[in-house]
């Protein structure tokens, strides 16, 4: 070898699956900014016109998820970024950054809002009543996001898409707040002396879940940001296509980052100790390949090479 080998390049279909997993969530975003504003409306004029405050809590939990998608459109498209001098292990963290702060978000909003329900339903008066027909608005609602849920968790499954399968659960979120306003509403309209009383505890249940999300949104993100280490099936995935590469005879110390878009990838692996440098070398850059090419997600894949010796992990 005369000079320093050039880096293997990667097929397009690397880079393909990198920015059609932002095209698809962005688009997914988009679509849930669109249907969820139609909810927020039907259910801000039930509580003009109807009185309701299940359905205004229910308005606020969507408006929130509005916000949520629209901050979160902004974080996936930078996120997105390559690397930079100032940058040189991405923009990703800006995903679970982003995530971290809505999550907090949501679970002070729904601590607000259900004391100050909690403050309305000890105040309440008996006899005070809610239309019998308001029920209609959350269910509307509940069908509508339920066979939202369904289409992206078919659509997710089909294209292996964990981000498109994340925003679906969210809709089945929305969901279940929307059945839980309906139940407060549809128990207003059989006791219509308990109405309002009934509806403030709907109103509670739905604060309630908001606490319980946004914790949940807010430790999985805190966890990207403090580097925990993902799942085994990804330790499994890197190992398995750095033993595909020949000449690798084994692998130890795996390391990964995962945070948004991004992951980064370090590991040894054992070589025969009479193989060149020149050749040991080559064999890394495959391995840097064939990580990348099974898991696109990785951004940067650092290998050591030591000597095998059999046994010697006994």
């Amino acid at each position: 070898m005369t000079k320093f080998p050039s880096s293997i390049p990667l097929p397009d279909t690397v880079h393909q699956i990198r920015r059609e997993r932002r095209r698809q969530m962005v688009k997914t975003a988009r679509r849930g900014v669109y249907l969820r504003s139609v909810i927020i409306a039907a259910e801000i004029l039930g509580f003009v016109f109807l009185n309701s405050s299940a359905l205004l809590l229910d308005a606020i939990s969507s408006l929130a998820d509005v916000a949520s998608s629209l901050f979160l459109i902004f974080c996936i498209r930078f996120a997105d970024k390559p690397p930079d001098r100032n940058h040189p292990f991405g923009h990703g963290r800006f995903e679970p950054i982003g995530g971290l702060q809505l999550g907090i978000l949501l679970a002070v909003m729904g601590g607000g809002l259900a004391f100050q329900q909690l403050s309305a339903l000890s105040q309440e008066k008996m006899g005070s009543t809610i239309s019998p027909f308001t029920w209609l608005i959350p269910l509307g609602a509940m069908v509508l996001l339920e066979i939202s849920y369904r289409h992206l968790k078919k659509t997710a499954k089909k294209e292996n898409s964990p981000a498109l399968l994340a925003d679906a659960v969210h809709y089945r979120i929305d969901g279940i707040n929307s059945l839980f306003a309906m139940i407060a509403l549809l128990l207003a309209a059989y006791y219509p002396q308990w109405g309002a009383k009934f509806d403030h505890m709907g109103a509670i249940l739905i604060a309630l879940l908001m606490i319980g999300i946004g914790i949940y949104a807010a430790r999985n993100n805190l966890n990207q940001l403090l580097d925990r280490a993902p799942s085994r099936e990804y330790f499994e995935k890197v190992k398995t296509a750095a033993l595909t590469v020949p000449g690798v005879l084994a692998t130890e110390k795996l390391l990964l980052q995962v945070y948004g878009p991004d992951a980064h990838v370090s590991l040894d692996i054992e070589v025969d100790p009479s193989l060149s440098v020149d050749l040991a070398h080559k064999i890394t850059q495959e391995v840097r390949a064939e990580i990348q090419k099974s898991w696109p997600a990785v951004r940067d894949v650092i290998v050591h090479v030591e000597p095998f010796y059999p046994g010697d992990h006994e």
